[in-house]
């Protein structure tokens, strides 16, 4: 095999395959990038079994052929090239040769052909999504999926099309993210749990805007992402999706109309009084058109006071900070309406035409006015 090709060209592609190298494995053969020139294109490939990234590298060939290379011996020394024409050339010993200007480095390679590919089963219709819309949607709901293993579908997001509509759902026990997106055409309906995993590398690598596709196949037991010159490809969460609806009821006693800007501060304002693992709740009192913030820890304490316009009864209510910021952090409304039944039902957090909806399950605290 003999490849030529810009050394930016390369780092990007050997940077975005990477994503799909895993961290350890039995299998050596998974621990390489491979390259592939055998069919008039050439094609850089990783896989962990769990999810598989190729994409396609601008350049020559001049022998075809295929090779696997050590991933992280690889990249580092595709990073330290000069920023100019790169040619990779392998003997039949399998032994590689990487030049660039004055730069030469040879590495023993292994045999391409013994390479491990996800299989996937014939691809249907794709869903067809802005690249710029999807990240977008992903960011603004993956923080609300549980980090750990313990329910394995809550590992992953739902996603969700029914001919022009899209959701998303991402939930930890602790509050739910809700994204609904109408989209340009009608699709066949889709229903599939994906990794988090995956769709925090999905959302690194696609750099689109608003006019760049995205296309998403669903087969049995995978979920494929195309975009650009980048495909990848993820075993799916089986099972099914935790039912929801009951959750997203309409009833409610208080209604808060808030400028996100400063509820956002004044519960940031209480974080320097929290360690990491402390559950301290902040407490949130509405009582007529204002509401009290309340922190209180071993470091010390904080009260905060903001207008608010505020519907039904008055409120005295407990909240991970940090929840309540995540959910903020990603809403671009400049004012906001917080829903809320009692002190021990979930607060909703949604704008009239239900684009967005955050839940976030309240926390039970001593209350200094009961008796």
């Amino acid at each position: 095999m003999k490849i030529t090709c810009q050394q930016t060209d390369l780092e990007n592609a050997v940077d975005i395959v990477s994503k799909a190298v895993p961290v350890r494995t039995s299998m050596a053969i998974l621990e390489c990038i491979l390259i592939d020139a055998s069919s008039g294109e050439i094609k850089l490939t990783a896989n962990d079994m769990e999810k598989e990234i190729d994409t396609i590298l601008n350049g020559s060939i001049s022998e075809r052929g295929i090779i696997a290379l050590d991933a992280k011996k690889f990249s580092e020394i595709v990073r330290k090239l000069p920023k100019g024409e790169v040619t990779i050339r392998t003997e039949s010993s399998l032994a590689t040769y990487i030049t660039c200007e004055e730069a030469e480095y040879k590495v023993v390679g292994k045999s391409g052909e013994d390479f491990s590919y996800i299989r996937v089963s014939q691809k249907t219709d794709p869903v067809v999504i802005s690249q710029l819309t999807f990240r977008n949607i992903i960011k603004q709901t993956i923080f609300s999926v549980a980090d750990t293993e313990s329910n394995k579908l809550m590992t992953g997001e739902l996603i969700e099309i029914k001919e022009n509509h899209l959701k998303v759902i991402a939930l930890d026990g602790h509050r739910v993210s809700i994204r609904n997106v109408e989209l340009k055409n009608s699709f066949n309906n889709v229903k599939v749990i994906v990794p988090k995993k995956t769709l925090n590398e999905v959302i690194k690598i696609i750099d689109g805007g608003i006019d760049d596709d995205l296309n998403i196949y669903v087969t049995d037991n995978h979920v494929i992402f195309e975009f650009g010159q980048t495909t990848v490809v993820s075993r799916i969460i089986e099972g099914e999706f935790f039912k929801i609806e009951q959750m997203l009821s309409t009833d409610y006693e208080t209604k808060v109309k808030i400028n996100k800007k400063k509820f956002f501060d004044c519960i940031d304002g209480a974080t320097p009084l929290i360690t990491e693992g402390d559950k301290k709740p902040i407490i949130v009192n509405a009582v007529d058109n204002s509401m009290s913030l309340s922190l209180s820890s071993y470091i010390g304490t904080m009260n905060r006071t903001i207008d608010i316009v505020k519907e039904g009864k008055d409120l005295m209510i407990g909240f991970n900070p940090k929840f309540v910021l995540d959910a903020l952090k990603v809403i671009d409304d400049e004012e906001i309406t917080l829903y809320m039944l009692n002190a021990k039902s979930p607060c909703f957090i949604k704008d009239d035409a239900e684009s967005y909806i955050y839940i976030v399950l309240p926390v039970n605290f001593n209350n200094p006015g009961a008796n």
